[in-house]
């Protein structure tokens, strides 16, 4: 591994890729178990044989709520498996996919950072295997399909007012939120209101990502609502006779994607849901893939534990039939001065008193895990500008809550500098532990939104819009009460409201709207002002990046 570089996508470009068949034999698969996208990428055959005398060890890392100050989630998550590895215990990274919309909006590249990266980072982060596309266009396909039905015979009455099924693209594009379509006379359609969402947070790679296999994903997709009737009954895509044309289109993006980090532990890329706007993990047949065949699986969870890790417990979980072994939550001094009231130009001066008043957003993660019944340890993500006195801090106030407080070093050191937080997981994950459920599949959606509010995000109540308790009405009728909430929130705040930061207490939680995903098996509710199309800030990260005449790319993070 070479050292001393300055960006993530010079060190990407400077590391010596093993071959993809030498990585999938790390995990006992043969030649005919992958098929090869070029030299360094596969995809893996399914289904994937559970290799014996493994431990199958589950860890799922998380974070404090995310701020502009940067917390590092995937790069911990990377440096962790490197250094489980290096110390003999065999391990595999299980992520999500990036999605085009935060590469070239915000953030840049999403497979971690520096010394503690997946690569090859330029593919990952832009066409990947194709799986985003293939999801776009079955999406896309299964639209066109429903505005074709209402324009022809129409024979279930299907009402192009209460269509819910919007089209998608894997781009931030506010411009598309609301459109209509059909303009233009009668054999272009029946205009009616519509809109995009981004192809992260659609049902259908919710679908693709709870799915125990081709037959599941199948019949996920024949239980989803596309919309109502004029009698407003709910109409599925069953009903329409479209499940088999929808499915086929995804019978490559259900196999899981194989590639390496850096120094050459087998990482299993597959899905990509967002946590604020989705349930934001990877899919369960890339998670199971890598736990049949390693003792340890280090697996994500997006944003902040009260989105990724919630809805990894509540959503996730019940289908992957396993619950972590250990929870890593990633903290940051600079994202906790943050969240104590430092401005964001004075991060890096020393500011115990701030450090303090912000500690109290990693300690309500830390207890929001521990009510789950789950052995807990903070990787506190190492920045050059912390002092000795903020890393003491933040590790005596962990302390306090019975939970270790360790420095990780992943981004300048990878493995190496990540080896101390390795061992405390090996250690918590090989301990007895009882999963609690936050609560029960028999209980209301209405209990369940006011479950996740208070006892998560520290609430007083939820509060619905008169059409969401309209909503909430209807949908008991229908019999969905049985279904988990996967609730579109904010990723910067416990709240509603992105600007208060920190560990709010008593605080009024609004919902506006309940959407039924009866595929991926959940009701959305949407709060705040949430959207489910991001746009893109007014300087992108997309002005930074170019390519040159050699096929060099510069700017991708």
């Amino acid at each position: 591994m070479v050292k001393n570089m300055t960006t993530d996508i010079e060190i990407a470009d400077a590391a010596q890729m093993q071959p993809i068949a030498d990585i999938a034999a790390k995990l006992g698969l043969s030649s005919d178990d992958i098929e090869q996208y070029g030299h360094y990428k596969a995809k893996i055959n399914l289904p994937v044989k559970k290799v014996a005398g493994k431990k199958h060890k589950l860890i799922l890392v998380t974070g404090i709520n995310p701020t502009s100050a940067g917390e590092g989630k995937s790069t911990v998550l990377v440096g962790l498996g490197d250094a489980m590895n290096q110390l003999g215990h065999q391990t595999t990274i299980a992520m999500r996919e990036p999605s085009m919309g935060p590469v070239f909006g915000i953030k840049g590249g999403a497979t971690g950072g520096g010394y503690s990266q997946v690569i090859p980072m330029e593919d990952s982060n832009l066409h990947f295997t194709g799986d985003m596309h293939a999801l776009t266009s079955a999406n896309n396909t299964l639209a066109a399909l429903v505005d074709n039905y209402i324009m022809r015979d129409n024979e279930l009455g299907l009402d192009p007012r209460r269509i819910i099924w919007r089209r998608v693209e894997d781009v931030n594009d506010r411009a598309l939120r609301n459109v209509v379509t059909g303009l233009g006379g009668i054999m272009q359609g029946v205009p009616r209101e519509t809109g995009f969402d981004i192809t992260a947070a659609s049902e259908l790679m919710a679908i693709l990502c709870l799915s125990k296999d081709l037959h599941d994903l199948k019949e996920r997709i024949g239980r989803i609502v596309v919309g109502y009737t004029y009698g407003k009954e709910p109409v599925t895509v069953d009903q329409l006779g479209f499940t088999g044309a929808i499915a086929l289109l995804l019978k490559d993006a259900i196999k899981p994607n194989l590639v390496q980090t850096l120094d050459h532990t087998p990482a299993i890329i597959h899905g990509g849901p967002f946590a604020n706007i989705a349930h934001g993990c990877n899919s369960v047949i890339a998670t199971r893939a890598a736990m049949a065949t390693s003792d340890y699986t280090v697996t994500e969870a997006g944003f902040g534990a009260d989105l990724g890790a919630e809805k990894f417990l509540d959503i996730k979980r019940p289908v992957l039939g396993k619950t972590p072994d250990a929870v890593v939550i990633v903290a940051t001094v600079r994202a906790l001065k943050l969240n104590g009231g430092v401005n964001a130009k004075e991060l890096t001066e020393e500011n115990i008193p701030a450090l303090k008043n912000g500690l109290a957003n990693l300690k309500r993660h830390v207890k929001n895990m521990q009510q789950y019944g789950l052995p807990v340890v903070v990787a506190i993500n190492h920045f050059t500008t912390d002092t000795d006195e903020e890393i003491k801090t933040i590790a005596d106030a962990c302390s306090e809550l019975g939970v270790q407080g360790i420095e990780a070093d992943a981004w300048a050191k990878g493995g190496q500098g990540t080896q101390e937080l390795a061992k405390a997981v090996v250690k918590l994950a090989d301990e007895e532990s009882e999963f609690k459920p936050l609560y029960n599949k028999e209980d209301s959606i209405e209990d369940k939104l006011n479950a996740v509010a208070t006892k998560i995000y520290g609430a007083k109540r939820v509060v619905l819009s008169t059409k969401a308790k309209k909503q909430l009405k209807r949908f008991e009728e229908l019999g969905w009460n049985d279904l988990p909430v996967c609730i579109a929130k904010t990723q910067y705040s416990f709240t509603d409201d992105q600007t208060k930061l920190g560990a709010p207490n008593d605080f009024d939680f609004h919902i506006r709207d309940l959407v039924p995903k009866l595929g991926a098996g959940f009701i959305v509710a949407l709060s705040g002002t949430m959207m489910t199309m991001p746009g893109l800030a007014k300087h992108p990260a997309a002005e930074n990046m170019d390519i040159d005449d050699n096929g060099q790319i510069s700017g991708l993070f």
